[in-house]
């Protein structure tokens, strides 16, 4: 006997027996769903096609969605709240005070001399005092926020009014609300299809192995070791039309990369990740879903 097959039967020996039932029982479920696959036949090239095609548009919206958000986020981030001081007012205190307001990024105080300056750049002014106040630029970190903002600062005795471009705001929110209220209903008809497909397909294998289940279940073979091979089948179909549908995604992932850098505005940190990752898991999550629904609904264990 060889030294590698002595190795081998001592393993054998101190192996405890559970394991090795364990290690069989997940062979043969993982076997059970592969020979599942199998009997599927043709349909399991129809079936992860159209998985991908479902998937692709999943991921392709949800991907704009991100870069979406990040352009209106950045644009928002460059908008500031005007707020016109009362000529008594200390400038540095009051804006001192501004930037403990929630949601306030930043307060940068303009004084009236230079808005003074500034303006005689752009247009002939008379010889006379200087009749502009002074001025707190705000900073808010998300556009939801502004109106809070302004209302508080509106309160200051020191604020004699305030400014900021309202309709460019609005217009951002229900940019944001619109992508994020899109990609909601596009994940839920994207479950519904996968659901539905998948659940067909398990229909049909459990009607081709109709008898073999039966006589499982009169050898006493656990509801579980039956379902779990149904399972791992919808998973797989959700897995491969995910890895599948990776392919469109990458295009779409470059041609946005080369709007936002034409637009110069940053790309999503770690949004191309986040995504792949989100596609093979909604696939995956979903196909076992679709297939779960279906053991529940025709197979009555």
């Amino acid at each position: 006997m060889s030294r590698k097959q002595r190795i081998k039967n001592q393993l054998k020996e101190h192996m405890p027996k559970d394991w090795l039932t364990d290690i069989r029982i997940v062979y043969r479920i993982t076997m059970e769903a592969v020979n599942d696959i199998k009997r599927t036949g043709f349909m399991n090239i129809v079936i992860i096609t159209t998985m991908a095609a479902i998937l692709s548009i999943f991921g392709a919206l949800f991907r704009s969605t991100i870069s979406m958000s990040q352009f209106a986020n950045e644009l928002g981030s460059i908008l500031e709240v005007s707020a016109y001081l009362k000529p008594s007012a200390p400038a540095k205190a009051v804006a001192d005070n501004f930037a403990k307001i929630a949601h306030v990024t930043s307060v940068r105080v303009h004084p009236k001399e230079q808005g003074w300056r500034d303006l005689s750049k752009v247009m002939d002014l008379p010889n006379i005092n200087n009749p502009l106040p002074d001025t707190l630029r705000i900073k808010v970190d998300d556009l939801n926020y502004i109106d809070s903002v302004i209302n508080t600062v509106k309160k200051s005795t020191y604020v004699e009014s305030t400014n900021y471009p309202e309709t460019l705001a609005k217009r951002l929110q229900l940019i944001i609300h619109v992508v994020n209220t899109t990609t909601i209903v596009v994940t839920l008809i994207v479950a519904m299809l996968t659901i539905t497909i998948i659940n067909n397909t398990i229909q049909l294998v459990i009607q081709s192995r109709k008898e073999e289940i039966e006589i499982m279940r009169l050898m006493g073979v656990s509801n579980w070791y039956i379902r779990i091979p149904l399972v791992l089948q919808g998973a797989f179909y959700g897995l491969a039309g995910g890895l599948i549908s990776l392919v469109p995604l990458h295009f779409v992932q470059t041609m946005l990369g080369k709007v936002n850098t034409f637009f110069l505005i940053p790309n999503p940190l770690m949004a191309e990740g986040m995504v792949v990752l989100t596609l093979l898991c909604v696939g995956t999550a979903f196909g076992a879903l679709g297939s779960l629904l279906s053991i529940k609904k025709h197979l009555q264990v």
